[in-house]
């Protein structure tokens, strides 16, 4: 990244895995780039200690990837 503003944020935290991965779907196909963050430290110090998958943004999609999550939840309610 070569602006200083952009760094990774976390848009969304959940416990199980496959959550992070159907966000992360949502939001490439609204053209936003998102990372995985500790997928796969369950399998390397076990499930107790992971307190939460996260998803990162580009700070700069942020708002915007939540909006979009936020009307999947809205939806899904």
């Amino acid at each position: 990244m070569e602006n200083s503003s952009e760094s990774l944020v976390t848009v969304l935290t959940a416990s199980l895995i496959h959550e992070i991965h159907i966000a992360k779907a949502v939001l490439a196909n609204e053209g936003i780039e998102s990372y995985i963050i500790d997928q796969n430290i369950a399998t390397s110090i076990g499930t107790a200690f992971v307190e939460g998958y996260k998803l990162k943004v580009n700070s700069l999609d942020l708002e915007k990837a939540k909006k979009v999550l936020d009307e999947i939840a809205t939806s899904e309610e």
